[in-house]
């Protein structure tokens, strides 16, 4: 899996590049779903095994969780812009399988689940995978992947963010020159 930072650098971008008013709400709902999927490692705890269609990067890293987690917070906390929500808050969470699927590590992103439970890689999977635990990220291995993240995620939202500014600004200049 990529870092809780990683995942929530694109729910933060997300949240940014379609709504970049009023995201208060939305911001918290993105990044809390970016980070949503991984709660899984519970199942660990209850002897569920990670090739299980409800263990680690199994249902809860699925397209149809992660709509079905956005149809809900669309509904319950969507008052306005509603598609926006869904928007958001759909892409945000699918976003955590597709990192989870260009990292170095694991047994695979159960994208299909429950429909069908193979376990996919993307071929580019340049993201070094995050240890599991507070205590193991701390070390050699955290900063080898806060690296690669810096790259492969960070520097790609922040230019995303970028472009989004420079757009608002240009349509600003345009409007006020009106």
């Amino acid at each position: 899996m990529a870092s809780v930072f990683g995942h929530s650098m694109v729910g933060y971008t997300l949240t940014k590049a379609f709504n970049y008013k009023n995201v208060k709400w939305l911001l918290l709902a993105a990044t809390f779903s970016t980070i949503l999927p991984d709660f899984d490692v519970i199942t660990f705890k209850f002897g569920i095994a990670y090739e299980h269609p409800l263990g680690h990067r199994g249902f809860s890293h699925s397209i149809l969780f992660a709509l079905l987690w956005a149809f809900i917070l669309m509904i319950t906390l969507g008052r306005k812009n509603k598609f926006i929500w869904f928007l958001v808050i759909f892409f945000s969470t699918v976003s955590h399988g597709l990192l989870d699927a260009m990292t170095s590590g694991g047994k695979g992103v159960g994208f299909l689940i429950p429909f069908n439970n193979n376990r996919f890689f993307f071929p580019f999977r340049e993201i070094k995978v995050s240890p599991i635990g507070i205590e193991k990220f701390f070390s050699e291995w955290g900063l080898k992947v806060i690296f690669s993240e810096f790259k492969y995620i960070f520097l790609p939202c922040f230019l995303i963010l970028s472009v989004r500014f420079l757009f608002d600004k240009l349509k600003d200049t345009h409007y006020n020159e009106i």
